[in-house]
């Protein structure tokens, strides 16, 4: 189904996102007049509690459970009739498999229904594409660093659909690391806000840990040592937890600021964005933030409630390939599991 005439019509252009590729349910309808007009989310942190993580089988049933609630909830948010729906995104991968045929069966089957488009989303575009949500907005091109719990990545973004990964992690993941060294602290679920909160309380430079892969050229990640690191520290210290959390977060932080500024010498780009559910962490804001200032580099975050998997950022996403005018996926429930940016379309 081809959509490059959605802009012909005088009705306001409305996308209904929809996230579900891992433990949070995401609903956002965006407006091509007003912007992003309604969003919802529900969290299945206490679903996953008891089993220190996410299990596939039970995130895949929550969404079920709570996908067309939140739809209908989303609509009255925003005052719209599903009938005032032009277009459907949803999010196709990376993600769970269970959890993302969830998202497509429902935005197909209510398409169809419609007969308006439906197009697949890569969920680390929506991420990547969430500054754009702000009333301050970053312009193309620019450096992006997506940071969460499957994912560390540099890409040089030219423009929608324009993507080069200029690094990512050869291991860990930066936020699969904190939720690790959680764990190893005995630290609650999820691990990552609560080791920021504890290192709140900790001194830096009790313990040095060290800042991996930053002393070989290069844009690529390793997170799996720094967490060996922590842990070997902690056996040998074990009552100094703020201390190590301390110590552990601004290694991490520090990392991901020297391979930005690198990334942003190599390209010579001034604009970074910084995405991802870790994105939230003020210890690496403040770390972005003053190397910003003395490069000249101006850095961008989404709110921290678009931080985490959310559908306003899906919504915006798939509204923003819409009217540029990419076709739609067609009837099939298509998903992708493994999904490089770099395969995307280009608009």
């Amino acid at each position: 189904m081809s959509v490059t005439n959605l802009n012909s019509s005088t009705t306001p252009f409305i996308t209904l996102g929809i996230e579900s590729s891992c433990d949070e349910t995401g609903i956002g309808l965006y407006s091509q007049q007003d912007g992003l007009i309604a969003h919802q989310l529900f969290s299945q942190v206490e679903v996953h509690r008891e089993y220190g993580g996410v299990v596939p089988e039970l995130a895949s049933r929550d969404h079920i459970q709570r996908v067309l609630p939140l739809i209908k909830a989303v609509l009255e948010q925003g005052k719209v009739q599903l009938s005032d729906i032009s277009a459907i995104a949803y999010t196709a991968g990376p993600g769970l498999a269970g959890a993302l045929l969830v998202g497509s069966a429902v935005a197909k089957s209510l398409a169809w229904s419609l007969k308006i488009p439906a197009l697949a989303v890569h969920h680390m575009e929506g991420h990547l594409l969430a500054p754009l949500l702000e009333a301050k907005q970053p312009e193309f091109p620019f450096v992006a660093l997506l940071v969460s719990g499957g994912h560390t990545m540099l890409v040089e973004v030219e423009a929608i659909g324009q993507y080069k990964i200029l690094g990512e992690s050869v291991d860990d993941a930066v936020g699969e690391a904190f939720d690790k060294t959680a764990k190893i602290l005995g630290l609650g679920y999820p691990g990552g806000p609560a080791l920021a909160a504890l290192a709140q309380q900790g001194t830096e430079g009790v313990f040095k840990f060290p800042r991996p892969m930053t002393d070989r050229p290069g844009l690529d990640f390793s997170f799996s040592g720094l967490k060996t690191f922590a842990r070997n520290t902690f056996a040998k210290h074990p009552t100094q937890k703020a201390d190590i959390a301390k110590a552990f977060e601004v290694a991490a932080t520090q990392t991901l600021m020297i391979k930005c500024r690198r990334a942003l010498e190599q390209t010579g780009r001034k604009t970074l964005v910084v995405a991802g559910g870790v994105s939230a962490n003020m210890a690496l804001r403040d770390e972005l933030d003053a190397m910003g200032r003395k490069a000249g580099v101006e850095v961008f975050y989404p709110r921290q409630e678009f931080c985490t998997d959310n559908g306003a950022m899906i919504a915006l996403a798939g509204h923003l390939r819409l009217i540029k005018g990419q076709v739609s996926t067609g009837n099939e429930i298509t998903i992708q599991p493994r999904w490089s940016l770099e395969d995307l379309q280009i608009v």
